[in-house]
């Protein structure tokens, strides 16, 4: 099995989910994860020990937040489709995707996982120029990754009914 399909087994993500998963509000507060769990790791140098209740509260958000928002009225957004886009590659095995995407989406994976390897370092070093240029560079390729989960949806969508009808609502 793949990260990716590890993360969702592990997330409990079933089809309700994804569906709320898909609102933009659950991506971009997403996002701002890592930014904050970094801080809340950092915090244990100014608050000690009370430093894990935002370490534990995050990491709580975290699997609560794909539940946390009701199903979009509308999944025509960039964000929508960037979850959609993930739900076709978890589902290559079923429906292969072009093979532009099968190089390059390990790719992505593989860049973010070595660029978290100068954060962790920062933050057992209390180096905070790598923490804070590490982050942007993890969030930088994360968003870069979404961007091709948007790509590869838009390439797959007219390819299979199932994943056309996750699109409805007006553009905005």
């Amino acid at each position: 099995m793949d990260f990716i399909g590890f993360l969702e087994k592990s997330m409990m993500m079933d089809d309700a989910t994804w569906k709320r998963h898909a609102n933009p509000w659950s991506v971009w507060t997403r996002v701002i994860i890592l930014p904050l769990l970094t801080l809340a790791i950092w915090s244990r140098v100014w608050i000690g020990w009370w430093s894990l209740i935002p370490i534990i509260l995050l990491i709580i958000w975290a699997f609560v937040n794909p539940r946390a928002f009701a199903k979009p009225a509308s999944t025509t957004s960039w964000a929508s489709m960037a979850t959609f886009g993930e739900r076709v590659w978890l589902n290559r095995k079923q429906h292969p995707v072009p093979k532009h995407h099968q190089r390059f989406i390990p790719v992505l994976s593989a860049m973010t996982g070595l660029a978290t390897l100068p954060l962790i370092y920062a933050l057992f070093t209390n180096d905070g120029i790598i923490a804070f240029f590490s982050v942007i560079l993890v969030v930088g390729i994360k968003l870069w990754f979404l961007d091709r989960m948007v790509w590869l949806y838009q390439d797959m969508k007219d390819q299979h009914p199932e994943y056309a009808s996750w699109q409805y609502g007006d553009v905005t």
